[in-house]
């Protein structure tokens, strides 16, 4: 039953699989500290909250929520999303959005409208592996905006590099998988650049509602309105909800969601109508209001705690990190001769650690340095934080 000689299409021989979701496979063994998943934290997950949507949705309108529904997607969740962004200044109507079975659909998505096959494609260095994965399918070439320790840097958006690119992908807010966020003065004078060059920008924000220090700084949408830019906006329930959900959303200008409406026409025909409406039905009245600030507590604590750990147990070790004020990651970088991705198997098996390594994170991988990695600090309880960082630098020193 395994043999398979069946042609296939170049799309599906050049597919690979997620670097992370190979680690994970290793990591489900229970004797295995895993700082490797970027899963939000059970914890925060509003179980009761959800548990009384689904029952309510059902109960009072089972025939809408079982039945197909509109590409565009369940329309008071779409206004909902319109309301609240006006409540951030962000100027949109229902027509500018479009509900998605998880922001990896997005991505898919904005892929199939952009991308042909040698097209230029503008990323972050490093930047989020599940883009990098998506977009791939197309067959693009990819350039890398320059950055630094405050993240994407501007000025490094030069004419030569945005010639003839299709969009720039951005991640503004505690980047995936650095942790970086892009400050004010840096978004306006990006959206100003993106302007001039009349380059649309892909503005991923998953973490956004993760702060836990600091001011919310307005987002690259927001701001492409004052400065005359273009720029398609994701958003997510996954990091505010539940991932298991698969609700997502974009907003872009309405001559971009028609033919992102076409595109998943030919995907799913619409994201699951039950889970849409539960959706709503749990947010409509202001819950994530109360429920947020819980979860970033819950996740503040957990930074603090590798932060903690970190510095106890590195001393000594040329390496520095990333200090989030939001989001679920930290980025070590080690100076030297480091492999991470070589180490990763000792790690495992001497240390009972996973980390993910830096290498995925780079659009070509095989000439990315080797000398990064990425810790995730949600999903791992205070006491085996210590033990796994503890016992992460053995391996490093």
């Amino acid at each position: 039953m395994n043999n398979f000689s069946f042609p296939l299409s170049k799309r599906a021989t050049t597919a690979t699989s997620s670097a992370i979701r190979e680690i994970l496979k290793v990591t489900e063994r229970p004797d295995i500290i895993s700082f490797a998943g970027g899963l939000p934290s059970p914890e925060g997950f509003p179980v009761e909250q959800l548990h009384q949507a689904y029952d309510k949705v059902l109960s009072t309108q089972p025939k809408v929520a079982l039945q197909y529904g509109p590409t565009e997607g369940y329309r008071p969740l779409r206004e909902w999303v319109v309301s609240d962004f006006k409540s951030r200044g962000v100027d949109i109507c229902v027509d500018n959005v479009l509900v998605v079975s998880g922001s990896q659909q997005a991505l898919d998505l904005i892929g199939k409208l952009f991308i042909d096959e040698g097209s230029k494609v503008l990323l972050e260095s490093p930047s989020y592996l599940g883009a990098i994965q998506s977009f791939s399918q197309f067959g693009p070439q990819y350039a890398t905006i320059p950055t630094d320790d405050d993240g994407l840097i501007p000025e490094g958006l030069t004419d030569e590099l945005a010639k003839d690119a299709r969009f720039a992908y951005v991640l503004p807010n505690y980047q995936n998988p650095t942790g970086r966020t892009l400050s004010l003065e840096r978004r306006i004078a990006l959206v100003k650049r993106a302007a001039e060059l009349n380059l649309p920008l892909v503005e991923d924000d998953p973490y956004g509602e993760l702060r836990f220090e600091g001011e919310a700084l307005p987002g690259l949408f927001a701001l492409a309105q004052q400065h005359g830019a273009t720029v398609i906006r994701m958003g997510s329930f996954s990091k505010v909800l539940s991932p298991g959900l698969r609700i997502g959303f974009i907003i872009a200008p309405e001559a971009v969601i028609r033919k992102l409406v076409q595109l998943k026409q030919a995907t799913d025909l619409h994201t699951a109508t039950v889970t849409q409406m539960a959706v709503y039905e749990a947010v409509k009245d202001g819950f994530l209001a109360e429920h947020l600030p819980k979860v970033r507590e819950l996740y503040k604590r957990q930074c603090h705690y590798m932060l903690e750990a970190l510095e106890q147990n590195f001393a000594g070790v040329n390496v520095t990190w990333t200090r989030p004020k939001g989001g679920m990651f930290i980025w070590m970088t080690f100076d030297g001769d480091v492999n991470t991705t070589e180490l990763l198997a000792r790690a495992v098996e001497e240390q009972k650690v996973a980390y993910v390594p830096g290498q995925p994170f780079y659009p070509y991988a095989q000439t990315a340095p080797t000398n990064h990695l990425r810790l995730s600090f949600v999903t791992v309880p205070e006491e085996k934080i210590r033990i796994g960082i503890a016992n992460l630098s053995k391996l490093f020193k």
